[in-house]
């Protein structure tokens, strides 16, 4: 299962599929590999603004695929500081490269604590396995 999706082991994730770098005050934030390829060829990225202030779970920006568009949830609360503008010209990036060259925004951490809801590597890989499970079931 975790062959079919790229989950590096020094992130933290989210059961909305964002991923998190923690880099000292800073939370680095992007879609995982297993949201860009659900989504399939993504099209488009409204993205936040900077200085603008975001709580835990709400909703960040949006991607657009050819599939469906779809929320992106800031994982953490605190304050943009710097936003992937790249990604604005080039939003198939997400695709080609979601951990790399796809962050979509830094965040000033509010509450370092919060990290502490997210998921490690394994932990989310099992959450996946367990999507992918119940989807498999319902067909």
């Amino acid at each position: 299962m975790s062959e079919r999706y790229e989950i590096p082991e020094d992130l933290l994730y989210t059961k909305d599929h964002e991923w998190v770098r923690v880099e000292k005050k800073y939370a680095v934030v992007g879609i995982t590999d297993y949201a860009q390829k659900k989504l399939r060829e993504i099209v488009y990225i409204e993205m936040p603004n900077v200085n603008t202030r975001v709580r835990q779970r709400e909703v960040l920006g949006t991607v657009e695929s050819v599939k469906a568009t779809s929320d992106i949830y800031s994982p953490v609360s605190g304050r943009i500081v710097d936003v992937n503008s790249k990604l604005l010209d080039h939003p198939e990036l997400l695709n080609d490269s979601p951990y790399k060259d796809a962050w979509i925004a830094r965040i000033e951490l509010a509450d370092p604590s919060e990290l502490d809801k997210l998921m490690d590597a394994d932990e989310y890989a099992r959450y996946i396995e367990g999507l992918e499970e119940e989807m498999e079931e319902g067909e």
